[in-house]
């Protein structure tokens, strides 16, 4: 079995007993905190990766995380599972896979919006209430900027692009006249 398939095994256990407690919400803000401690201080998830180290050692490092970040029984159990079943080194690919599978839970659409330059306030509430009629999911996008877009916006849903950019339209203007 792929590690991404056990991965969205684990994430996918995780966002139902989250769902059916009430605590998905605060199981995404546990798993942001030790993301943030695993990328912090890269000793710890290879402290948990070393095979020279006793299951009780490992045990003893993870409830000390579970401790430090004042995660929830339910989270700390998990975490914990994860040092059992030797899959702390999933951690990241389940956080990707539980976030994603929570937002869809929650009815959330996290769209990255890229513009030529900085959206003021009322142009991205503009693009966020569009993207919301035609979703009918709650938007929460991550904005970028990219000088070389020239100007127009490219939405990227997924896998789906939504490019009305003038670099695109200059590329594919550009195109035609080549082609005659």
């Amino acid at each position: 079995m792929s590690n991404s398939t056990i991965a969205r095994r684990y994430a996918l256990a995780l966002v139902q007993i989250g769902t059916e407690s009430g605590l998905i919400d605060r199981f995404r803000t546990e798993l942001a905190d030790m993301r943030a401690l695993f990328s912090a201080t890269p000793e710890i998830p290879l402290a948990l990766a070393d095979p020279a180290m006793g299951h009780e050692q490992k045990n003893g490092i993870m409830r000390e995380l579970i401790s430090l970040c004042s995660c929830s029984e339910l989270m700390g159990n998990f975490l914990l599972l994860l040092v059992d079943k030797n899959r702390v080194a999933l951690l990241e690919q389940i956080v990707q896979v539980f976030e994603t599978l929570a937002d869809d839970y929650c009815g959330i659409l996290r769209p990255t919006i890229t513009t030529a330059r900085e959206l003021d306030d009322a142009q991205l509430s503009s693009i966020r209430e569009m993207l919301e009629q035609r979703s009918a999911r709650q938007v929460v996008p991550r904005v970028q900027v990219d000088g070389s877009l020239l100007g127009g916006v490219v939405v990227q849903i997924g896998d789906a692009v939504y490019d009305s950019s003038i670099r695109t339209q200059l590329d594919r203007l550009q195109d035609q006249l080549q082609k005659g």
